[in-house]
């Protein structure tokens, strides 16, 4: 016997708002059953072991999921009256297609039967709102598992307060159970997992701020959890100007720890772009997926004018990792946001209006990629990290030009752009963080570094991959086709890593220090001690959600 306390105004407001944007589906077994009075019919359904969901006591009713013979024992009592819960839509604006989902092929896993059902995955961002496509899945059942606030060290099963929006919005694009009625073919989902279990880790303020400790607290929490809640990946839509090697950061320290312990972390490249070296934390830690933006032009059908958003950063790193590892759609995405929000008020320009907000950064692309890992997940629920990863490496499409070179750099765009459907039917498990042990990592005993390398000339290169080169020949504004023209061979030789000894010297005769001085770009000086566990600066104990920056 299983009852939902869901608080009256909660249901309402839920129903209020899914009514607003497009008709829940209708669910077999659920049924409003009503009496004499509120306390007769919980009665009697709680007697035949129903699921009371909603206690609608202004008609002397409850909403509950029965069996056929739970119903059939209610109808025998002669005393009831039982109507199936149907559908419910209002005249108004149908929901808006998102297009990332089809522009990542994650709509051909929606149609194979995927949707991440049981998978859960943790936002690490600035709370999330319970409006309809967030609270319930496609079945209309309620599937956020709970909040934790890291700010304040409390956990709640009900109840949450997003007063920026952008929790909200990376959620919605996610995990939203809406659909678009725009297609021939049927409707389309707008989230990329829309059966998910979301936990929300609210660690930043109204004004997207946070620290390090929030951060810390909300993985460490995310960790102690994960077996009881099934919790499978962490997105962290959010980045800091990194002040050490990522094995010295805090932040980047817990990150490992939840890598380490089988969970998928997504990361945000950062919205400081489009120069090398400026990938942030916690996107500069070697193991987990750090994720840049493109944008679709605002043509999402036709691919040939699609561009690298000119805000994505991009890589290499300090310890020579090439990151990002993809790319994902991530100008002007469509999310869920109210009104109320302080980014709708900000930015009302961009407020579509119907609980609709358009948003670019690095944020919303990570926030993709966690969606199809989800669904990953769901299909093959034994992967590991490294193997999800290598998966999603294989399967991106890297952007070529006309003559199907490289459209952008490998420190730009990584292994291109993901790609859902072939990621899912892809064949290769073993080629992402090779070479690296993470728990000796963790320990201390050991420290990585990446092919990446600058020569004299501040080109920044592989080694032992000729040709990859960071040019500048390109222009932001002309597009490049996402296609199978080119495709990464090799083994991903660039995802291979090299040991460190005493923070210089690379395995196998590569010297970091052979004339290309990595401090000219990064100085490691006094300013930056790490003492007690966090950064001894006060600009480096701040985190904050990734910065706004114009629609592209």
């Amino acid at each position: 016997m299983k009852i939902r306390a869901m608080f009256a105004a909660l249901a309402v407001a839920s129903i209020a708002y899914s009514s607003s944007q497009a008709p829940q589906p209708v669910v077999e077994n659920s049924y409003i059953i009503q009496g004499v009075s509120l306390e007769a019919v919980t009665s009697a359904v709680l007697a035949v072991d129903g699921e009371i969901t909603h206690e609608l006591g202004i008609i002397n009713a409850v909403a509950a999921t029965l069996s056929k013979d739970e119903r059939d024992a209610l109808d025998a009592q002669g005393s009831l009256h039982i109507t199936l819960d149907g559908a419910v839509e209002v005249a108004g604006t149908p929901q808006p297609d998102t297009f990332y989902p089809s522009m990542v092929q994650a709509d051909k896993l929606h149609y194979e039967g995927l949707t991440s059902q049981g998978v859960t995955v943790a936002v690490i961002d600035s709370g999330v709102w319970e409006g309809g496509w967030l609270a319930r899945d496609q079945n209309s059942n309620w599937r956020i598992l709970g909040h934790f606030d890291a700010q304040n060290n409390i956990f709640d099963q009900y109840g949450s307060m997003d007063e920026n929006g952008h929790g909200t919005h990376v959620s919605s694009i996610i995990l939203s159970s809406g659909k678009t009625k725009r297609t021939k073919q049927g409707k389309l989902n707008n989230g990329l997992a829309p059966n998910a279990q979301l936990i929300d880790v609210k660690a930043f303020d109204i004004n997207g701020s946070g620290s390090y400790a929030d951060v810390i607290r909300g993985i460490d929490w995310i960790v102690n959890n994960a077996a009881q809640y099934n919790i499978r990946v962490i997105n962290m839509s959010f980045s800091a100007t990194p002040q050490s090697h990522y094995w010295d950061d805090p932040i980047n320290q817990a990150v490992m720890r939840a890598w380490a312990a089988g969970i998928v972390v997504v990361a945000s490249a950062g919205n400081v772009g489009p120069d090398p070296m400026t990938i942030g934390v916690p996107g500069n830690v070697p193991y987990v997926i750090t994720v840049g933006a493109m944008s679709d032009n605002y043509t999402p059908k036709d691919p040939t004018d699609d561009f690298l958003a000119s805000f994505s950063s991009a890589g290499p790193t300090v310890e020579g990792f090439v990151k990002p590892e993809m790319v994902a759609p991530g100008g002007h995405a469509r999310g869920i946001m109210d009104s109320d929000h302080l980014l709708a008020q900000q930015h009302s320009v961009h407020y579509l209006g119907n609980n609709s907000f358009e948003m670019s950064g690095t944020s919303q692309s990570a926030a993709v990629v966690s969606g199809i890992v989800a669904l990953l997940l769901e299909a093959e629920p034994n992967l590991t990290p490294d193997q999800v990863k290598c998966k999603l490496l294989t399967s991106a499409q890297p952007a070529v030009d006309g003559n199907g070179d490289l459209a952008y750099s490998v420190f730009q765009q990584g292994a291109g752009m993901v790609n859902a459907y072939r990621a899912r039917h892809g064949t290769d498990y073993d080629c992402a963080n090779r070479g690296m042990d993470i728990n000796l990592d963790i320990t201390g005993q050991f420290h990585y570094g990446g092919r990446a390398n600058v020569d004299e000339n501040g080109n920044y290169y592989i080694m032992g991959l000729e040709g990859y080169l960071w040019t500048d020949g390109y222009l932001w504004t002309d597009g490049y086709l996402w296609t199978d023209a080119y495709l990464w061979t090799d083994a991903y030789l660039w995802t291979d890593a090299y040991l460190w000894t005493d923070g210089t010297v690379g395995a196998n005769g590569y010297l970091w220090t052979d004339g290309y001085l990595w401090t000219d770009a990064y100085l490691w000086t006094d300013a930056y001690l790490w003492t007690d566990g966090f950064l001894g600066t006060t600009s480096a104990e701040t985190m904050s959600i990734n910065n706004w920056v114009p629609q592209e």
